[in-house]
């Protein structure tokens, strides 16, 4: 059986839709685009189709993957193009190699995310960053399955800053100003998520962002010596894992 492993975004009104609305579109893209998906055995089969480091319901995502089973050879660059067309638009199949060694959810070590803050004060989130660095623990609380959970939000986060907004020509600033935020948070148990920063900035410097954020995954991989996420198609693309 080849396994075919599938970056693609979820963009715009997409973000809200949840994972298993995606499942199923997936699965219905793979149908209607003549994808041949194996097929667990068993009583009740299910196409072989696996999910990793999938991005919370709400949440936009350029780094999202997936990994479908095929029952005989297929062409990545057909399958890629096929499964795009056959998807509704606001999820977009980036990119399809066949893969090696290795699991691929084990290559998922870090996310790096952009947080749009409009209204924001800059200031006031520089402050707020340089305070969460300095501190060594910064714990917060959120609701889980197995009831409300405390845990350090600090730990996770490799690198964490305040950026300016790009492709804006001198004279064209917005009236009003919108912090962006960019931070490497290292996937951990449990997952230490964008609000859950922004939580731990109002803890520890009180800054609080006077509407919701706009959040996206840029990328998500292999943590590499810059702290960044590598490629995680880089071990498929040479033939074999690390």
């Amino acid at each position: 059986m080849q396994r075919l492993r599938v970056r693609y975004a979820k963009r715009g009104r997409l973000r809200f839709t949840s994972h298993r609305d995606i499942s199923r579109a997936v699965e219905r893209a793979v149908r209607r685009a003549g994808i041949p998906v194996a097929y667990s055995a068993g009583f009740n089969p299910h196409p072989k189709i696996s999910y990793a480091g999938a991005a919370p319901t709400g949440v936009a995502s350029e780094a999202e993957y997936l990994e479908i089973g095929v029952n005989r050879p297929c062409d990545p660059r057909r399958v890629r193009d096929d499964l795009d067309a056959s998807l509704p638009p606001g999820l977009d199949v980036l990119d399809v190699v066949e893969a090696r060694d290795g699991n691929l959810a084990d290559r998922l070590e870090g996310s790096m995310w952009e947080l749009r803050l409009p209204g924001a004060d800059p200031g006031e989130a520089e402050r707020a960053v340089k305070e969460f660095l300095a501190a060594g623990l910064v714990e917060v609380e959120r609701l889980t399955k197995k009831g409300m959970r405390r845990f350090d939000a600090r730990q996770a986060v490799r690198w964490l800053a305040v950026v300016e907004e790009p492709g804006i020509p001198a004279g064209q600033e917005t009236v009003q100003p919108c912090v962006i935020l960019r931070m490497v948070v290292r996937h951990e148990t449990p997952a230490v998520r964008p609000d859950d920063v922004l939580m731990g900035l109002r803890l520890v410097a009180g800054f609080a962002p006077p509407s919701p954020p706009a959040v996206t995954r840029l990328a998500q991989g292999p943590l590499d010596a810059t702290g960044e996420p590598a490629d995680p198609f880089a071990f498929d693309r040479a033939g074999g894992d690390r």
